[in-house]
């Protein structure tokens, strides 16, 4: 009598997730993981199997809810363990290093939640961890998945076909508003001590790396202006849920900035303007960016995630202008997978395509993108800006 068949799942080999955090970030990871093989081909086969949260009810809650198999109440017990191959940090920037390289030293492949650290010199020691793991044969990688939507995936192809030709301009916003309330409590996000910076590191890290990514070259140096317009807040009295939190008694000082204003110029010379604010009164999500160069133009808004605007300069001015591309074609970047043209996709599938590049580095033993290299770089970037603005806009060159 034959031997029944091995079902696909078990000849695919399993890696298997720790995941440190478990709140908003934790949530949209936990999508990614859990569908990311459901949807796509994997070489590997995602193992939802530990999250790790200090409030072991919550973590169990929130193990129940998302699929994970078991909990930890301590990190470092999660990168011990044998049954862990890789670690997924979405924890604040105050533990991002710490976590990172002792991940890296257990053997485990990171992923990283943005920005990598909250300082250069914290970011220059996770990506040495990361390099000397690379030899390894552990890999690194940075979640800035903003890259992820298949738009900007698109558009980053355009560019490197040389569809815009040398580029010109790049302008870019990320405007949110749940600060304007100034009784809005005092949560990690306020604090320096945890999350680095305000909206420039929550914010402006996204926008820095898009732009650099869809430009295809670093920012060279920076003119900025940052303010925090209200500096003392409600301390919090309850659970942090995501960007919601509840008053308590007393109050504490905000010590990051609320909005970030920066001019810079591209090691090509071209030049760019950032603004990334959580006072956007009527802005909920709101991330556009522009790129101009000497053939087009091309344009992405995130509250219209499934189109791209390209304007092709060398057609006949009589018909020429910015059409819509609707970016849901099978040959789109990640699009085979999904539905029919037509049906788009959402800020979740981003994460679900972060799990699948990751993965597929992993498998193919290559550098996944983006690396703790460009994190650091991006690091750098916030640095400069935050150094401009301490000195009343003097332009700042970026350390390489």
């Amino acid at each position: 009598m034959a031997q029944p068949q091995q079902s696909e799942e078990a000849e695919v080999p399993p890696l298997r997730v720790g995941m440190v955090g478990y709140a908003f970030m934790g949530a949209a990871h936990s999508q990614g993981w859990r569908t990311a093989g459901r949807v796509f081909d994997l070489p590997r086969r995602p193992v939802l199997a530990v999250i790790c949260g200090r409030d072991a009810d919550a973590v169990r809650r929130a193990a129940d809810r998302h699929g994970w198999a078991d909990t930890e109440t301590d990190w470092r017990a999660l990168v011990e363990r044998d049954d862990v191959d890789l670690v997924d940090i979405c924890t604040p920037g105050d533990s991002h290093a710490e976590i990172a390289v002792a991940a890296l030293a257990a053997g485990k492949h990171v992923l990283c939640e943005k920005p990598l650290a909250n300082t250069v010199e914290e970011a220059q020691v996770m990506t040495r961890a990361a390099e000397e793991a690379f030899d390894r044969g552990q890999f690194a990688m940075v979640g800035f998945n903003y890259r992820r939507v298949p738009a900007t995936a698109l558009a980053r192809r355009m560019v490197a076909e040389g569809r815009l030709g040398t580029l010109r301009h790049v302008r870019v916003s990320y405007l949110q508003d749940w600060l304007v309330d100034p009784e809005f409590p005092l949560t990690w996000r306020l604090r320096r001590e945890q999350a680095g910076s305000g909206s420039l590191g929550d914010l402006g890290a996204h926008i820095v790396d898009l732009a650099q990514y869809l430009a295809g070259e670093p920012l060279a140096g920076v003119s900025a202006l940052t303010e925090t317009f209200v500096r003392e807040r409600p301390l919090t009295g309850g659970a942090v849920k995501g960007l919601s939190a509840v008053s308590g008694t007393g109050t504490g000082q905000v010590t990051v900035d609320d909005a970030a204003l920066f001019t810079g110029r591209f090691t090509s010379g071209a030049l760019a303007s950032f603004e990334a604010t959580r006072y956007a009164t009527g802005r909920k999500n709101s991330l556009r960016i522009e790129l101009n160069g000497e053939h087009g133009s091309l344009a992405f808004d995130l509250e219209r995630l499934n189109e791209l605007s390209f304007h092709d300069g060398t057609e006949p001015a009589a018909h020429a202008g910015f059409r819509r591309i609707l970016v849901t074609e099978p040959d789109h970047p990640y699009l085979d997978a999904w539905w029919p043209p037509g049906h788009g996709l959402g800020y979740e599938h981003t994460f679900v395509h972060q799990a699948r590049d990751l993965v597929q580095a992993i498998a193919e033993r290559r550098r996944p993108e983006p690396s703790f290299a460009d994190g650091l770089q991006v690091q750098r970037v916030l640095a400069a800006v935050e150094e401009s603005a301490e000195k009343n806009s003097v332009y700042t060159p970026i350390a390489v």
